[in-house]
């Protein structure tokens, strides 16, 4: 495929494939998706069976989510574009012996033309604020997801707040993110996320915020939406 097809931004591949080796490092750079990671995979599971299931991460990076999917008993395929996080995640699951899990360098789109209505599952999260064409990620997620399926989003909010906490907050005070992780104009509303899914044939169904207290360290889902979301949208049968 053309470089200049693929939904991607090189500068945001390389700024992960530069970390790829702190992947899996609780303390490290990507400590936070370690911290959420629990709370995550069981919203995911609390609404979508994942035992028997096959099920697709959208923009898996090295594997962190992915795995945990597997190790409840889904069998798992996580796809990327950033090649050094991938070997990272084929590593740990290796070593770890996860069965049911495979991973493959593929845009989303591509995987979509190939193999429509594959997944009983399919979970995109923490990646379509780092893609110059969200829209297209979720249309090809709907189409990767049968009918009745479900699929998960999460990415962060666009307003005064989320710049505040997920930038400055995040990044430049506690520390929490490398600085230049998040790009604030690619913070995507809620609403708008819903009219992507809905303009891709989805329904949206279920919509969580995270918060985080930098006192307690510790995250957890509730109502407010302000800057971190996840939402749920079903295929209709």
């Amino acid at each position: 495929m053309a470089e200049t097809t693929v939904n991607a931004d090189p500068q945001e591949l390389a700024k992960f494939g530069d970390l790829a080796h702190r992947w899996w490092d609780p303390e490290g750079e990507f400590r936070p998706l370690h911290q959420i990671n629990p709370l995550r995979l069981d919203w995911i599971a609390a609404q979508a069976e994942l035992p028997g299931h096959d099920v697709l991460d959208v923009g898996c990076g090295g594997g962190i989510l992915a795995e945990s999917m597997a190790r409840r008993g889904a069998r798992v395929l996580g796809i990327d574009l950033s090649t050094k996080p991938l070997r990272v995640a084929r590593l740990h699951a290796l070593e770890a012996g996860v069965a049911q899990l495979d991973y493959r360098e593929v845009a989303v789109e591509q995987l979509a033309a190939e193999r429509p209505a594959s997944f009983d599952v399919v979970t995109c999260m923490e990646m379509l604020e780092h893609v110059p064409e969200p829209a297209s990620v979720v249309r090809a997620c709907a189409t990767l997801v049968k009918p009745g399926g479900r699929v998960f989003f999460s990415t962060l909010n666009r307003n005064p707040k989320s710049f505040l906490f997920a930038i400055v907050g995040a990044e430049h005070v506690l520390r929490l993110l490398p600085k230049g992780t998040h790009e604030y104009a690619r913070f995507i509303r809620p609403s708008e996320l819903a009219r992507f899914a809905r303009d891709a044939g989805l329904e949206p169904d279920g919509l969580k915020g995270m918060s985080y207290n930098p006192l307690t360290r510790r995250y957890w889902l509730g109502e407010d939406t302000d800057v971190n979301y996840l939402m749920a949208c079903r295929r209709p049968a």
